[in-house]
């Protein structure tokens, strides 16, 4: 009942003091956030965990170590351990509103578990997109036939994404952005009245004081 909860609280608190680490950290939606905590010497090859929910008794477990060096990853979770510098580093990647809770970093032992609570508070990110159009298209189609592009930004220093979508335009290009009327405008036509200036450059009839018709040919 209520004696054994508050003896169980009891003994975290007295036995997690050989691992530490910080009582809240705070990161940006679709971000990451990196929680370190440290622990004493003599626990290098025990297994680490990092779990999920204010219950000490009753905390899923998100990742754990397999008791080595080597970096698991659970979905957006990853776990690293450190034994030269006694640490293991959790990591949370692309972060959600509803990922605020209470975490708890922790050592698995024979026993009661060591553990350390670590609250986490995910802010809503601030960004702005804005699609403008394409060729003559709307910016945005529901046709499903239409072509779609996506355009992905990134905000600087909080490894913040957003994804803005925009149609393509399969419709001709207008007659001023065709490339064929430009070559027909700037290349084909000048040849053109060229040849046909040569032409009659050629043909054209010619004077002669003598009137020889033969002559003049």
């Amino acid at each position: 009942g209520d004696d054994l909860r508050k003896l169980l609280l009891l003994c975290v608190s007295v036995c997690s003091s050989a691992i530490s680490g910080p009582r809240a950290v705070r990161g940006v939606e679709q971000g990451s956030l990196t929680v370190q905590c440290q622990y004493d010497p003599g626990y290098e090859h025990y297994v680490k965990w990092w779990c999920r929910g204010a219950a000490w008794n009753n905390c899923p477990s998100v990742v754990k170590t397999i008791g080595s060096e080597k970096e698991v990853k659970e979905g957006r979770v990853s776990i690293r351990d450190n034994w030269k510098d006694r640490s293991f580093t959790v990591t949370m990647e692309e972060l959600r509103l509803d990922d605020s809770d209470t975490y708890w970093c922790g050592i698995e032992r024979t026993g009661t578990d060591l553990g350390n609570t670590v609250e986490v508070t995910i802010d809503p990110g601030k960004s702005m997109c804005v699609c403008g159009r394409v060729s003559s298209g709307p910016a945005l189609s529901k046709d499903p036939t239409v072509p779609q592009r996506e355009l992905t930004l990134i905000s600087p220093g909080s490894s913040q994404r957003l994804s803005c979508h925009y149609s393509v335009n399969s419709s001709p290009l207008p007659l001023l952005g065709s490339v064929h009327f430009l070559l027909l405008v700037f290349l084909k036509v000048p040849l053109l009245l060229g040849m046909l200036g040569a032409v009659l450059w050629v043909n054209r009839p010619l004077r002669s004081s003598g009137g020889n018709p033969e002559k003049n040919q």
